[in-house]
């Protein structure tokens, strides 16, 4: 992994001129592929934030899916509602349907990495990219929700990509009102949102396609809806549309504090990260997410000292 990255830091200089932030000390490799079972979760090693009072929830329809009013005290949260999830076992939600696997592993030390970023700096609401298709973005997106649901946070995922979404299709929850509904609606009030029973977190699933998707991110109802969110949610991840060829993102990095840049291996060319790297500010840029990373001898070291083979 080191090769590569190094190699493209320097030939990207030497070509574009565009300075790339160091990859080495940003990329996190997840190996997207099922691993065996090994070793029980880790404790987690920072300290953990104080539990957020959250009002109850609601039993309600899912057709029913205006919230309740936040009182003007702001001390209650709207009740959104409730939805079981159905992960299919051969699913790539590792963190899921393998808890204990490496994959899972490499995603929890990526949730570790963006609270130690979130000390340096504002970081709530995380983009989630890929420079094309079938990267893994989506993958990404889910797994890192379900992470950071773990500590008790209030973690909301966004379906950004009002074009070809899968998020929702990968926890099966089909076709659901979201995000394109509540943009082309007149209502002021956050709906469309949904509490995943087991994994904790919230879903905005993007909804049914629109025939002008970008021109309706850019109606200002979706600056003004996540200004809403930020008050109610610890952690807001958007899994976006690739970067390249479509301006959606652009317009999604705008509303966000960072980026995570997906790549993966055996499917990313180097002239499409380059060009996807240029289109991130460089401020903006938190890490990339190596997947369907392949070396063989991480499984055999987390196997090695994991606690139960001691």
């Amino acid at each position: 992994m080191s090769r590569i990255f190094d190699a493209l830091q320097r030939s990207g200089t030497e070509r574009s001129g565009v300075e790339y932030p160091d990859m080495m000390s940003v990329a996190t490799a997840v190996f997207e592929s099922p691993g065996e079972q090994v070793a029980p979760e880790p404790a987690v090693v920072d300290e953990p934030l104080p539990e957020i009072p959250l009002a109850p929830e609601q039993n309600l329809a899912v057709e029913d899916s205006q919230v309740t009013p936040m009182e003007e005290t702001g001390n209650r949260y709207p009740a959104f509602p409730s939805l079981e999830v159905s992960v299919a076992p051969s699913s790539r939600l590792v963190f899921f349907t393998q808890p204990e696997s490496l994959a899972a592993e490499k995603f929890r030390f990526l949730g570790v990495r963006l609270r130690q970023i979130r000390q340096n700096r504002t970081l709530k609401k995380v983009l989630v990219t890929s420079t094309i298709p079938e990267e893994g973005k989506s993958l990404v997106s889910v797994n890192l929700a379900g992470v950071l649901a773990r500590r008790k946070e209030r973690v909301l995922l966004i379906e950004g990509d009002l074009r070809r979404p899968t998020s929702a299709d990968q926890l099966g929850l089909g076709r659901l009102a979201g995000l394109s509904e509540w943009l082309q609606g007149g209502l002021e009030a956050v709906s469309n949102i949904y509490h995943l029973e087991g994994p904790g977190f919230w879903i905005m699933p993007a909804g049914s396609p629109p025939a002008n998707p970008l021109e309706l991110m850019q109606s200002g109802r979706l600056s003004k809806l996540m200004s809403q969110l930020a008050t109610l949610f610890d952690w807001i991840i958007v899994d976006s549309p690739p970067l390249l060829p479509l301006a959606d993102t652009t317009v999604w990095s705008r509303l966000t504090d960072g980026t995570l840049l997906v790549v993966r291996e055996g499917k990313t060319e180097k002239k499409p990260l380059e060009r996807g790297l240029e289109a991130i500010k460089k401020s903006d840029l938190l890490g990339i997410v190596l997947n369907a990373c392949s070396e063989p001898e991480h499984d055999y070291y987390y196997q090695r000292y994991s606690p139960q083979t001691k």
